[in-house]
């Protein structure tokens, strides 16, 4: 039964009499305040005495606060990092990997990647020294060297090296002719690209070091594609052939150097043969001429002998043996002026014929046959 029915106890639940009405809401907002006060140090209703809650409040709200400010200033520098921590906007230091710790209100921090490898790209049309176009296209990769001049050096150090990435490569390009340029002289125009792109940036203080430059593969302008191939393909054709050429040279030469070789070394075989034989006979000569002045007689028949020894030897000739008569040799003249100077000759051909007269007075005489197929 609700506490406001008649016949009830009339008991009212915020603890008022019976015959008061419900709370006042403005009265207990009032006491809520006050109390909030007393926490902090305030004045409450009825505690105006008791000051001395005042400097504890404060003295709370202030470690807080001085708390709250200390560890706002910690920050955490990651191992691919560096810090550049600035003191009323000026320069002071810079932090390494680690938590590390500023003055909030009165220090900044800039976190930069020194480890990360960014790359830019650039193509354009070039002019070569003998004023024809390429288009080249080259993409660079790049660090963060120096923090501090990435930072405040220049206002776009990336930028920055982009530009300067096309001037360096404009002026080995135009340095250069355009044979130079597709005849494997690639790696040179690379490495003085590198160079000089990074001589203007250490100039310019931009805090960036070049790692690679790559150079693709270089395009002509669409207008003269066809013949940009071309000139390709009769530089390949220049070099296939030269390599043709060394090779056949490679092959040739040492055949030649070894027949020259053998002619001289044949030649030189045969001039000592001569010489040889030119002594023995001037040696045998001299010998005989001291055996001939001895024994004139005994010498010249020796020397009868020998030389019929020799030239029947070496002579085609006919034996024609005659019954009951004496036996005739036939030596053809002719043969044997063809068989004269020959130091090696084959062995003489022998035919024997035997042969019986046939009257009287012909005892003496019969038919030979000859090497050559005579009759006589």
């Amino acid at each position: 039964m609700a506490w406001n029915e008649p016949g009830g106890d009339k008991k009212d639940p915020w603890g008022g009499g019976g015959n008061e009405g419900p709370p006042d809401l403005d009265e207990m907002a009032r006491k809520m305040r006050e109390r909030m006060n007393k926490f902090f140090g305030g004045k409450g209703g009825g505690s105006a005495g008791k000051g001395g809650s005042r400097p504890l409040g404060l003295g709370l709200v202030a470690i807080v606060a001085v708390l709250a400010w200390v560890l706002s200033g910690i920050y955490i520098i990651e191992p691919a990092e560096r810090g550049v921590v600035l003191r009323l906007g000026k320069f002071h230091t810079i932090t390494g990997p680690g938590p590390h710790w500023i003055m909030r209100g009165l220090e900044t921090v800039d976190k930069v990647d020194v480890d990360n490898l960014r790359t830019v790209s650039h193509r354009a049309k070039m002019l070569t020294r003998d004023e024809n176009i390429v288009q080249v296209e080259v993409a660079v990769q790049y660090q963060v060297r120096d923090a501090r001049e990435y930072l405040f050096q220049v206002r776009d150090p990336d930028y920055t090296l982009q530009e300067a990435a096309e001037s360096a490569l404009r002026e080995v390009i135009g340095g250069i002719s355009m044979d130079e340029f597709l005849s494997g002289g690639r790696g040179a125009i690379v490495k003085q690209t590198k160079e000089l792109t990074q001589t203007i940036l250490d100039k310019y203080k931009a805090g960036l070091i070049l790692t690679s430059v790559n150079l693709q593969d270089p395009q002509p302008p669409e207008e003269v594609q066809g013949a940009f191939e071309d000139a390709i393909k009769a530089q390949e054709d220049e070099v296939r052939y030269k390599n043709q050429a060394q090779a056949y040279a490679l092959d040739i030469l040492p055949k030649a150097r070894g027949d020259a070789a053998r002619l001289r070394e044949a030649a030189i075989g045969y001039r000592e043969k001569v010489v040889a034989n030119a002594e023995g006979e001037a040696s045998r000569f001299t010998q005989t001429r001291a055996e001939y002045e001895k024994a004139p007689e005994i010498t010249r028949k020796r020397m009868y002998l020998e030389t019929m020894e020799y030239v029947l030897a070496n002579t085609s000739k006919v034996l024609m043996t005659v019954k009951d008569g004496n036996n005739l040799m036939y030596i053809p003249l002719d043969k044997l002026m063809d068989n004269r100077g020959r130091a090696t000759a084959a062995p003489a051909e022998e035919v024997q014929i035997n042969a019986t007269p046939t009257s009287p007075g012909e005892g003496s005489r019969g038919r030979t046959s000859s090497r050559d197929g005579g009759t006589r």
